[in-house]
């Protein structure tokens, strides 16, 4: 019968400075155009601008209230291209999907309803970030 010995090494393994890992740098996110947060920041607390009917619950949506920005290609929206931040208006969840994915109303009604707010939104938040119209 063979006896069998245990494999030893006679150098123990390490590992080589080559290989180490150095780090990983992440890159600053670019900025994206027309971002503006001080217009985000204008919309919070505000009631619902849209007022979509039959969708929009009114006040006791107030805390679900969120910047809607255009959907079109006049206020610089593109494809994977969101609109300046400028072009956003106060809406709560509920008008703000159906503005975005709502099938209830047609093209031409979901931008007369963004423009109605909008012209509704401009004097006041002029007013609440000072500044003129």
């Amino acid at each position: 019968m063979l006896r069998r010995s245990h494999l030893t090494r006679k150098t123990p393994l390490h590992a080589t400075t080559g290989l180490q890992r150095t780090p990983f740098k992440r890159r600053a996110p670019k900025k994206r155009a027309g971002h503006e947060p001080k217009y985000l920041a204008a919309c919070r607390g505000e009631p619902c601008y849209l007022q979509i009917p039959g969708v929009c619950r009114g006040a006791c949506e107030r805390d679900s209230v969120v910047p809607c920005h255009a959907n079109w290609s006049a206020y610089g929206k593109g494809m994977g291209i969101k609109a300046h931040d400028i072009y956003t208006v106060p809406g709560c969840f509920r008008c703000h999907q159906c503005l975005d994915q709502g099938f209830s109303l047609t093209d031409d009604q979901k931008r007369a309803t963004w423009e109605w707010a909008y012209n509704r939104w401009l004097p006041v938040r002029a007013g609440k970030l000072q500044e003129a119209v």
